[in-house]
């Protein structure tokens, strides 16, 4: 497969991360919810992958994002990834699922399963989509200790822990770079102000907080749409595109149902739809036939 050259364990990839969002030149990471998802993001030639949480939500359970997802379906999720994709891995980890205790252990499996970052954040239990109404936060208290416990459970001192607070739409910009800073001090590497709605307020965030800043691009959402050049101006760091490549799947596969419905066949947009060697391509067949070839029994 095509894709970027990059480190070729977990560590390296891990320290390689740190270093690249150092730059803050506004880093684009597609979002998988699956394994597929993150093979065609490697072969388009990124350099990272966001494992989406909604993704998991609306492709493995096909619910919406409100916090129904699972750590051992987040884990499995990113292990299957991992296993096949070599780019290193930001997995967006909700609320931690459960307490700071809950947090630590959770942080400890997502390393083992090949996290190079972690994002976890301030809503209370259950979360919802970050462009969603009807949130609630915790006390900032006690996402500094989620905080503190990410931060002590990770092995490898180069994962990154991504602290993300969802206050701008419940408490105003104030509050959420307030508590952005306060988990700063409790050791995020980064921090993510989620749903600002303007480009003022934007570059508030980046001026204000002296560490890597994460903007997420929602379609439909509350976040100005910005080109990556702009993103980077602004100084972000990273930048999540986290259900693109979902969204574009759930049109093609609408109107290619809808057309095999309306026509009994596929012979009207056999030109929309991945030939049979592209499949193969896009999942390694070549790959696994070699395997075959070398264990085969002479």
């Amino acid at each position: 497969m095509a894709g970027p050259s990059l480190p070729d364990t977990a560590a390296g990839r891990r320290l390689w991360l740190r270093r690249r969002l150092d730059r803050r030149d506004a880093l684009l990471a597609p979002g998988a919810g699956n394994a597929l998802t993150a093979r065609i993001i490697q072969d388009a030639g990124f350099e990272v992958a966001y494992v989406t949480g909604a993704g998991i939500a609306n492709t493995y359970l096909g619910a919406p994002d409100v916090g129904l997802v699972t750590a051992t379906e987040l884990a499995n999720t990113t292990a299957a990834i991992a296993e096949i994709c070599t780019l290193p891995l930001v997995v967006d980890m909700d609320t931690g699922f459960g307490n700071a205790v809950n947090t630590y252990r959770t942080v400890r499996v997502l390393e083992r399963a090949g996290a190079a970052a972690v994002q976890i954040e301030d809503q209370d239990f259950p979360k919802k989509c970050g462009h969603f109404s009807g949130k609630a936060v915790i006390p900032e208290a006690e996402m500094c200790a989620k905080i503190r416990a990410a931060a002590d459970a990770r092995e490898d001192a180069n994962l990154l822990i991504i602290g993300r607070t969802d206050a701008r739409a419940i408490e105003g910009l104030e509050a959420a770079l307030d508590r952005a800073a306060a988990y700063i001090e409790a050791g995020a590497d980064l921090t993510f102000v989620e749903a600002p709605t303007s480009t003022d307020e934007m570059r508030a965030i980046t001026g204000r907080l002296g560490v890597p800043q994460v903007a997420n691009m929602v379609v439909g959402g509350r976040t100005p749409l910005l080109p990556q050049p702009e993103l980077a101006e602004i100084g972000f760091a990273l930048v999540l595109y986290a259900n693109t490549a979902l969204q574009a799947a759930m049109k093609a596969m609408s109107d290619a149902m809808a057309a095999l419905h309306r026509d009994g066949g596929v012979h009207n947009i056999l030109g929309e739809l991945a030939d049979f060697g592209e499949r193969q391509r896009l999942v390694a067949k070549d790959f696994y036939d070699a395997l075959e070839n070398t264990y085969a029994v002479k």
